[in-house]
């Protein structure tokens, strides 16, 4: 599924915004939308000299987040999420699609899907995945459940594109989740 053949790749946040900005005007359905996006995003992972030096900075309480681009109809922003060793979310889903891609080191995702017989709703891991450099991944509302976290012993940066302004939102988590019983 390549909706993005024949654009020129990207070499600049500025690039990725352009293109975003295309695949987005086109209206198509959120999955396929964040799909088309996390092709824009490939080429710019591991790309020297994308972020600044200041973009790049952790924060030792927990991950940090660098609104890179918030677009002025507030249709989608562009983030770089910042992780020292060991920094996690919380078992969240989104208020939105979202693209991602892993710019630096790598980072370990474990998915949920959300089972209800009617009265009660408990939480089943799914997938345990280890995103390395270069890694993308695309998701949207329902069925977009999971925890991150930076399992190694360095920086991780990780680029993430939401179809929402987070720099007015703050972040794209919708709902937390408790963990099932048994996980930390």
């Amino acid at each position: 599924m390549s909706g993005t053949v024949g654009l020129r790749p990207p070499e600049s946040i500025g690039d990725l915004v352009a293109g975003v900005r295309g695949v987005v005007r086109r209206g198509l359905p959120p999955d396929l939308t964040a799909h088309l996006v996390a092709e824009l995003l490939a080429p710019l992972l591991g790309v020297a000299d994308l972020l600044t030096a200041d973009q790049c900075e952790g924060d030792p309480d927990r991950y940090r987040q660098h609104v890179l681009h918030a677009e002025p109809d507030r249709s989608f922003s562009v983030t770089a999420l910042v992780w020292l060793p060991g920094q996690r979310t919380e078992i969240h889903d989104h208020v939105c699609w979202c693209a991602t891609g892993v710019h630096q080191g790598q980072e370990a995702e474990r998915r949920y899907r959300l089972m209800t017989d009617g009265l009660t709703a408990r939480l089943i891991p799914v997938a345990d995945v280890v995103n390395a450099t270069g890694a993308i991944a695309a998701f949207a509302p329902p069925g977009d459940i999971h925890r991150v976290h930076n399992s190694s012993s360095t920086k991780t940066i990780s680029l993430h594109v939401y179809g929402a302004d987070i720099a007015r939102l703050g972040s794209s988590i919708r709902r937390v989740y408790q963990a099932p019983e048994g996980e930390q």
